[in-house]
């Protein structure tokens, strides 16, 4: 049965999606405002529509502005490939690849915006809306959204494809909304990939963002909302998952890996859970909690950090030293509960030269209850780490395999500064590796064997 309501952006009477899909959607969205005037028919009225992106390639010249509720735009696969990969291999072998271009429902964003320009002007997706109620349920589902190429930042690097800067973003909600859903969608090679206001029941699941400056923003304030089995890598300078005064946010069975300036980053958030993650990091500050993040359980995660293991990376980091912590806790009453944690990294990499590393550093706030953390510090031949080559794969795939010529490392597993008081540390730790007041804060050590 044929429906109104649905439509494919290559049977659509008005633009060519090929030279401007972002035309031609915008001409959709104009339509079902068009049939859809009346809110309350029979208990019903405006039902929103399903705007289908068929396999290929889409240019995207003028932003899509979105101001309907229950819109959804869906494709036919996320298409993701490895953009960094690509612009980091000569160009003259990429005549004997396979593919070079990302696939799938793709979208080739070509906005250009000026510098000076609002944040959301190099936004692929907008979405914002005004007055009672909010919108809602909107969502995009299995297509690809690509930036294709970062661009020189002034920093007088010779190689502007890994500046993570563009300008551009995915999708920027920039309205309070309820109850929308991001799914099964690949995004790469922008500045931000996701920027969400005001977010109520929001949905990111099951997505691949990767080489983006930022992957998941989360501003403003929000509640009740779930980022749950993606696959997410950020740039060193920006965000793989980012949250501000939040609250009941859950963050579960995702694959965060490299080369995010951090994992995850939490700013003002409260009574939230961060769980069941694998965490993989070149640099400190993997967790980082500020701004009196409250009442936060972290519990059953496994957590990475090495060094960078490929050539044309090793050049970068978050700027970072080892005594920053791989975890930082600002705030009250959080619980930091069996987590793996495990450094792996060359003593010629530690800064400062000759320190200590910090495993979770407890900068200020109270009651902080940190338990049953297993702490694995080793470090590896320099010969090995410098041995290194190959494909982007096989160099990180041997790094995280090297296993049997690891030596213990010497760190500090916690360190809870004189801010810091009223806390708990049981057994993550012998009373050599955790460095506290234990006047104002209660601590067990982990036993030694043998001791």
């Amino acid at each position: 049965m044929f429906s109104r309501n649905y439509y494919d952006i290559t049977e659509w009477n008005f633009g060519n999606p090929y030279e401007d899909i972002g035309e031609v959607i915008n001409s959709i969205i104009t339509d079902i405002k068009s049939r859809q005037t009346d809110s309350d028919i029979n208990e019903g009225g405006k039902p929103g529509a399903v705007i289908y992106i068929p396999a290929g390639d889409y240019h995207l010249v003028t932003q899509v502005v979105i101001d309907i509720s229950y819109l959804k735009i869906v494709g036919s696969g996320h298409g993701f490939t490895s953009s960094s990969i690509r612009f980091n291999t000569p160009e003259s072998e990429w005549a004997d690849w396979h593919e070079v271009w990302p696939g799938g429902s793709r979208i080739l964003v070509d906005i250009s915006p000026e510098p000076d320009a609002e944040e959301y002007a190099g936004a692929a997706f907008y979405v914002k809306r005004s007055g009672d109620p909010r919108i809602s349920s909107v969502e995009f589902a299995d297509f690809c959204i690509d930036g294709l190429h970062f661009l020189d930042d002034g920093s007088g690097k010779s190689d502007p494809e890994n500046t993570y800067t563009n300008g551009k973003t995915g999708i920027y909600i920039a309205s309070a909304g309820d109850s929308f859903r991001i799914t099964g969608m690949g995004i790469v090679y922008l500045e931000h990939g996701i920027t969400i206001y005001n977010a109520d029941a929001l949905s990111i699941h099951d997505n691949f963002i990767a080489e983006c400056g930022s992957c998941i923003e989360l501003r403003g304030s929000g509640q009740a909302s779930k980022i749950t089995d993606n696959l997410i890598g950020a740039g060193y300078k920006g965000y793989s998952i980012y949250a501000q005064n939040f609250g009941g946010l859950l963050i579960t069975a995702n694959n965060i890996f490299p080369r995010g300036a951090s994992s995850v980053h939490f700013a003002g958030v409260v009574r939230s859970t961060i769980t069941s993650n694998r965490f993989h990091s070149f640099y400190p500050g993997m967790l980082v909690f500020q701004e009196n993040c409250s009442e936060n359980l972290v519990s059953s995660n496994h957590f990475l950090r090495d060094h960078e293991p490929w050539p044309p990376m090793q050049a970068y980091n978050n700027g970072l030293d080892d005594l920053y912590g791989l975890l930082y806790i600002s705030g009250n009453n959080n619980s930091v509960i069996a987590n793996h944690i495990s450094e792996t990294i060359d003593t010629q990499y530690i800064t400062p030269s000759g320190a200590a590393p910090v495993i979770i550093h407890v900068v200020s706030g109270k009651g902080n209850y940190i338990s049953a953390n297993h702490i694995v510090a080793t470090t590896e031949a320099s010969e090995a780490q410098a041995a290194a080559t190959g494909s982007c794969f096989t160099t990180q795939v041997g790094a995280l395999l090297t296993a049997d010529k690891l030596e213990a490392l010497a760190v500090t597993t916690v360190l809870v500064e004189r801010e810091s008081f009223q806390n708990t540390i049981l057994d993550s730790g012998s009373d050599v590796q955790v460095v506290m007041d234990k006047t104002v804060n209660a601590f067990r050590a982990t036993p030694i064997p043998g001791i």
